[in-house]
């Protein structure tokens, strides 16, 4: 059989190793079939993204062309203003207490803790915990022992504890109605439901729940730098109508300790490290979702894109389940990228982009599902007992068709660990609108007046000369200026030189310049007044009318800030609980307040409202016949929560008030006496009353600046007028 030439074995060569590569790894051909349809199908959404962009910086994109006798390139940047001012509101509503907007509140019905929880005092005293409070004769409370106070069964021995409830099973009696707080109060002798009396003292196990958790992930986010990742993602939502944040996710922190005294000896180094939840912004240009979804419910699988350098490369070693032998074969074969299109439009490295191909690696990271086989293929450990068949939910990360990392999904319940929010819901798309899209018509529209404007004042603001030369000596110089003379042929009658002037159109362009600037408003929903446009006129030269315009101007932002509660806080603060119940053993489990909702910038817009709502609340019931019917001290401590000041470390429980109480009204007691006492006179600190302070005073002072007093009469003391008056008459 002859031999093939050279060139033609090579390419066989070639092509069988290309097959056997697809054929021992089918998990790489998969993810890059999944990848490209990706690219394909969102590449009108990346058009839009890049005219946003454009737009955004103040640029023309490539499908705007200009002719030869347009002069003029400005582009007036009207849209970084609004996606500015778009940006600073959402800002300033989410962040205006300082802090994270997520705020975890128990349900309505808890499930598995309770709602209310309550301690008898007088259990010990009247030695049957199932009394019942009775009213007597004459309207006074007894206790009457065997009434139950709920309807229970006398099943068991005594001693046994509580009493059964009717409809009681084996799984409900192991179930505490404390969660995870039973540890710390299980010897205070608690009894589920609200206190039937003012002496029962009661406590909300579901509301210290969700205040524990949501100061545990708070710290959380904080120590993660949540704030600024949610800033990066609000602010690309508000340019091109989407932001991404990714995680929680385990994050091995690194807490910095040094032992020794350091009495003339270096400190040794002996850092720890602790497992901590973290989140991160994915930029919607690396974000690859699931072409066929709308959301991210709907999600099969989803694709990111990273742009590493060979150091960010190297140190995957160091993060657990990724290959160091891949590794270390993708840095030996050197930088692969390729740069896509919206890459090269938007031109993010300037001039020197050049070489980031030589520079860079691609590393694709795939959230979704595969077979089973496949799983195994890949070396993971799947149940024997299930289909080759059945799909499983993996993560695997992908460089240069090698996979560097493969494991099973470890969130349970599983989750695609991203939360995608629109700025402005688009019902038949995954991504949103942003606001340069809304404002795009008329951003180009005032682009063309502008233009117009421009181009027709550099005509109409100069001269144009019209010269007979036949009327003027040849060889002269044409140069117009100041004092200029010209010399003309000797007999000829006329003017030589004319001076033209074209007509001024600028303002009617600008007129149409402001008109569509008036339509951006419109179609954004943000007023020019609301970002500091001067020129205000009508009713809103009044603060009342200013008011009235700022607080409809705020309808669209409260339509963007919803979006963000429903599409990010909400599946961010549940994925925090998961996370925490799931991965963090340093804290007592809060089981069963699954139902813990994110009403975070719901509750930061209605705290204003809700604290003067207590304050005149309580200004009603101060009312000497309504004051008994209110408990005071929650209503102190809801106002210390809507001013975001801590309840516990500010107001006293009713124990302490009373002690606080009968304090101060002894020492008021002491004052008053010190300030009555007739051997002591004068003011200071003896506590006298000066002369004339006291309204029945009878020297005629008036006890205080503002009155006569009580005047005297003839035969009294200190009456001043003579008494002529005979003795002894009648």
């Amino acid at each position: 059989m002859a031999l093939l030439p050279a060139a033609d074995r090579q390419n066989q060569l070639m092509q069988t190793e290309e097959v056997a590569e697809e054929g021992y790894d089918a998990l790489v051909g998969l993810i890059n079939k999944k990848f490209q349809v990706c690219k394909d199908t969102r590449n009108d959404d990346e058009n839009r993204w890049l005219q946003s962009y454009h737009n955004y910086r103040g640029r023309y994109y490539k499908d705007i062309h200009f002719t030869q006798h347009e002069k003029s390139r400005v582009f007036v940047k009207v849209t970084k203003t609004k996606v500015l001012a778009a940006y600073g509101q959402i800002i300033d509503v989410l962040f205006g207490m300082g802090k994270f907007p997520l705020v975890i509140q128990e349900t309505e019905v808890p499930e598995g803790i309770a709602e209310y929880a309550h301690m008898n005092p007088l259990k010990e005293q009247m030695g049957d915990e199932n009394m019942q409070p009775t009213p007597t004769v004459e309207g006074n409370l007894e206790y009457t022992p065997g009434q139950p106070m709920s309807p229970t069964s006398n099943l068991g021995f005594p001693g046994d504890g509580k009493p059964l409830s009717r409809g009681a099973t084996f799984d409900s009696l192991n179930e505490s109605f404390l969660g995870g707080l039973e540890p710390e109060l299980e010897k205070a002798e608690l009894s589920e439901g609200p206190g039937h009396l003012p002496e029962f003292p009661q406590i909300k196990p579901a509301q210290i729940a969700a205040r524990r958790l949501e100061k545990l992930i708070h710290d959380q986010l904080e120590e993660s730098n949540g704030n600024i990742t949610l800033r990066n993602a609000i602010f690309e939502s508000c340019l091109l109508g989407t932001g991404i944040l990714k995680g929680p996710f385990t994050y091995n922190k690194t807490i910095h300790k040094y032992t020794g005294t350091g009495n003339g000896a270096a400190r040794e180094y002996t850092p720890d490290f602790i497992k901590v939840p973290k989140v991160e912004f994915v930029s919607i240009w690396d974000f690859y979702p699931d072409p066929n979804a709308r959301n991210m419910d709907e999600c099969e699988f989803v694709i990111q894109r990273h742009r590493v350098n060979r150091h960010q490369f190297l140190d995957l070693i160091n993060r657990p389940y990724f290959s160091k032998e891949k590794i270390e074969e993708c840095l030996a074969e050197g930088p692969a990228y390729q740069k896509l299109n919206w890459e090269t439009n938007i031109d993010l490295e300037g001039s020197s982009t050049g070489d980031i191909e030589k520079n860079r690696y691609e590393i694709l990271e795939y959230w979704g599902t595969i077979d089973a086989m496949t799983a195994k293929e890949q070396g993971l450990t799947i149940d024997p007992d299930i289909a080759d068949t059945t799909e499983v939910q993996v993560n695997v990360w992908m460089c240069k068709n090698k996979i560097i990392r493969i494991v099973e999904n470890p969130f349970k319940p599983f989750r695609l660990p991203y939360q995608a929010f629109p700025y402005e819901k688009n019902p038949y798309n995954f991504f949103g609108i942003g606001v340069p899209e809304n404002m795009d018509d008329a951003q180009q529209i005032m682009n063309g007046h502008a233009r117009m404007a421009i181009d027709n004042l550099a005509l109409a603001g100069n001269l144009v000369f019209d010269v007979d030369e036949t009327m003027l000596v040849p060889g002269q110089d044409m140069t117009v200026y100041p004092g200029k003379i010209f010399r003309r042929q000797s007999g000829q009658t006329g003017q030589a030189i004319h001076g033209l002037r074209f007509p001024n159109t600028a303002p009617e362009n600008m007129q149409m310049f402001d008109r569509f600037r008036q339509l951006a408003d419109e179609s954004t929903g943000i007023p020019s007044y609301s970002h500091g446009q001067t020129g205000i006129q009508s009713t809103t030269r009044t603060a009342s009318g200013m008011s009235m315009l700022m607080g409809a101007a705020a309808l669209n932002i409260k339509t963007v800030i919803k979006n963000i509660d429903d599409y990010l806080l909400k599946p961010l603060g549940e994925s925090f609980y998961q996370w925490n119940m799931q991965f963090n053993k340093d804290i007592p489990e809060i089981q069963g307040d699954l139902g813990v909702k994110a009403r975070g910038t719901s509750s930061l817009m209605m705290k204003e409202v809700r604290s003067q709502r207590l304050m005149t609340f309580m200004q009603v019931a101060s009312n000497q016949f309504l004051a008994p019917f209110v408990k005071w001290h929650s209503i102190i401590k809801e106002i210390a929560k809507s001013l975001d000041v801590d309840p516990d470390q500010v107001v006293n429980d009713p124990e302490q008030a009373a002690i606080f109480m009968k304090l101060m009204g002894e020492v008021n007691g002491n004052q008053q006496t010190q300030g009555n006492n007739p051997q002591q006179g004068g003011m200071g600190l003896t506590g006298g009353v000066p002369a004339g302070a006291n309204v029945a005073d009878t020297q005629g002072s008036g006890g205080s600046n503002i009155g006569v007093g009580t005047p005297q009469v003839a035969g009294e003391g200190g009456f001043t007028a003579p008494d002529n008056e005979p003795q002894g008459a009648a």
